[in-house]
């Protein structure tokens, strides 16, 4: 097992994903806590939103998921299920 070359490429690919996840959090972290620790009167608005639910979750959410689709398109790899063997 450990000469297959699918577990080393399984374990590449779920380390990226871990730091896609973490990479998330610390965007919605750092603009929602950020910005969003102002006394409300102070706040900023965009399309009608305070501007740290806008960062955090509106453009956030857009941000990861463009981050997943060149992440899956550009370094992961397709790889057989099925062992390959003699028969």
């Amino acid at each position: 097992m450990k000469d297959d070359l699918r577990f080393a490429i399984a374990k590449k690919e779920a380390l990226i994903g871990v730091g896609l996840a973490v990479f998330h959090f610390i965007w919605w972290y750092g603009f929602a806590y950020g910005l969003g620790k102002t006394k409300v009167e102070r706040y900023t608005y965009i399309f009608g939103l305070p501007a740290w639910f806008f960062y955090s979750c509106i453009l956030g959410f857009f941000v990861i998921v463009l981050l997943v689709i060149l992440t899956v398109k550009f370094m992961f790899k397709e790889v057989p299920f099925e062992e390959e063997g003699d028969g």
